[in-house]
């Protein structure tokens, strides 16, 4: 009776309870990065700082055994042509459909526009600075360009990120370009700047042109035209504008197979990650190959580095944190609001 009664109900506290344990949220409520956020890293640990090596090791390759550009650019392209495998194997045309060939070949005739003009910029004037005008040019003609071919918008964070990334640029570059000396010297540093920025340019337009191709192999295809539109256009150029040199130190042949890999690495992070983000953002983010390209400047290289190139380089991280928080942050908000 005395069990029944409602004051005897009660739980049993002398009984240890059983430990509380969270809920566990489904796992498609859990955080996941956006595919923005996804192409941004990897556009920054894939694109930018593999490819903050390629210029002080193309710089190394010259002063050792004056490697021409062209040379450099014949052998980066050798390592794309093993791709031609990969397609075989699963059976797609090696130079892509029919009905975009010739965007595909656009693709790769921008690309390698713009790394001729990059490798010849490199041997003119300070690895980083090259970098820096070839970032710079082509993070501001993605945006224009996004905004009037694509009508892509960004948002305000994102146009600080971008303002603030070219800034630091401009921080570079600017004491340089206003100390150019006069004569034979500065108009070869000059050609240089000129040559970096129609480098950016380039690519630039080919950024957007490969965010227009739509086929299953068309990352593996791009990279082999690449290869060989780069062999077709520069092995002739090579005999007719520069003379062949065949390095025969070992350090030469270091330099040119480290461009060769770190190269096609970038090439193909930053050719997925453009299908994921804005291509501004992706350029932008790519800024960090200027901080990479000014630390071996300087450790490596044993050129100077002025305090300017410093506060730039610091500038450039802080608006690659910005964008990438941003993003960060537009993921979370997203994924509360479907909660």
């Amino acid at each position: 009776m005395a069990s029944s009664h409602p004051y005897f109900n009660l739980p049993d506290f002398t009984q240890p309870s059983p430990p509380s344990t969270p809920p566990s949220l489904p796992s498609n409520q859990r955080f996941r990065p956006s595919d923005v956020t996804k192409g941004l890293l990897v556009a920054l640990l894939g694109g930018g700082l593999p490819a903050g090596f390629v210029g002080p090791f193309s710089r190394m390759a010259y002063q050792a055994s004056h490697l021409p550009s062209l040379e450099l650019l014949i052998c980066r392209c050798l390592f794309h042509l093993p791709i031609a495998l990969l397609l075989k194997l699963r059976g797609d045309p090696l130079l892509g459909p029919p009905d975009v060939r010739g965007r595909a070949c656009l693709h790769a005739i921008l690309n390698v526009l713009s790394i001729g003009c990059a490798y010849s910029a490199v041997q003119v004037v300070p690895a980083g600075n090259a970098a820096t005008v070839r970032k710079g040019s082509s993070t501001v003609c993605s945006a224009l360009l996004a905004l009037c071919l694509e009508s892509q918008g960004l948002s305000g964070y994102d146009w600080c990120g971008l303002l603030g990334s070219t800034l630091g640029l401009i921080i570079i570059v600017g004491p340089g370009l206003g100390t150019l000396q006069e004569g034979t010297t500065g108009l070869y540093t000059a050609m240089g700047y000129v040559l970096a920025f129609l480098g950016g340019l380039a690519l630039s337009l080919g950024l957007l042109v490969y965010r227009s191709l739509h086929f299953p192999s068309c990352l593996p295809t791009v990279a082999f035209l690449f290869g060989l539109v780069g062999l077709v256009g520069s092995v002739p150029g090579l005999f007719v504008l520069q003379t062949p040199v065949l390095p025969n130190d070992p350090l030469s042949w270091s330099c040119v197979g480290a461009v060769g890999i770190l190269a096609l690495v970038s090439f193909v992070c930053v050719s997925y990650a453009v299908t994921k983000a804005h291509p501004a953002l992706v350029c932008a983010v790519l800024h960090s190959e200027v901080v990479v390209a000014l630390m071996l400047q300087y450790y490596v290289l044993y050129e100077t580095v002025a305090p300017s190139d410093i506060m730039g380089a610091g500038v450039v991280l802080g608006s690659i944190a910005i964008i990438t928080a941003q993003n960060l942050s537009c993921e979370k908000e997203e994924k509360k609001e479907e909660e």
